[in-house]
C-alpha cells in the first residue's frame, strides 16, 4: 500500500500541501535532517533563490541515499529566516515536488539558522 494523504473537506487547504500523511505498515522511515543551502564543497548559496534550490538538491541527494525519491516525502519542515524567502522557496519546492499528492508541510519564519548568513533549512520525513 502507498502513502495515502488526507484533505478533508472540512479544513481550509491554502496552498500546495496535504493536511495529512499516512504512512502505511510495514513502510521503511526514512527521517532527513535540516539541509541548506551548501553546496558538495559547503560553500553556501549567495541568494535565497540559490540556498532554497541547494537545500532541495541535499534533501534529494539523502532520499536517494536511501533508495527513495522526492514521491515518498510525507511530511516537510521548512525554515527561512525572513518573509521575503517565502517565494524563492515556494518556488525551489515547486521545481521539485511539482504534483499532487503534495506531502504535509509546514512553513516557519524563524529568527537565524545554524549560521547567520543561512536563509533556509528543509527537514523531511520520507517513507517507502
Amino acid at each position: 500500500m502507498a502513502n495515502k494523504f488526507h484533505n478533508p473537506a472540512t479544513v481550509a487547504l491554502a496552498g500546495k500541501y496535504s493536511l495529512g500523511g499516512e504512512v502505511p505498515a510495514g513502510s521503511r522511515i526514512l527521517y532527513v535532517s535540516g539541509q541548506v543551502g551548501l553546496d558538495s564543497k559547503g560553500k553556501l548559496g549567495a541568494t535565497a533563490e540559490k540556498q532554497c534550490d541547494l537545500a532541495w538538491k541535499n534533501v534529494g541527494q539523502v532520499l536517494k541515499a536511501a533508495g527513495m525519491t522526492y514521491r515518498d516525502v510525507v511530511k516537510i519542515n521548512a525554515y527561512v529566516t525572513d518573509p521575503r524567502y517565502m517565494a524563492a522557496y515556494r518556488e525551489a519546492r515547486a521545481r521539485y515536488i511539482p504534483d499532487a499528492p503534495f506531502p504535509a508541510s509546514t512553513l516557519v519564519i524563524v529568527s537565524g539558522l545554524a549560521e547567520p548568513n543561512m536563509m533556509v533549512e528543509v527537514e523531511v520525513v520520507a517513507a517507502k
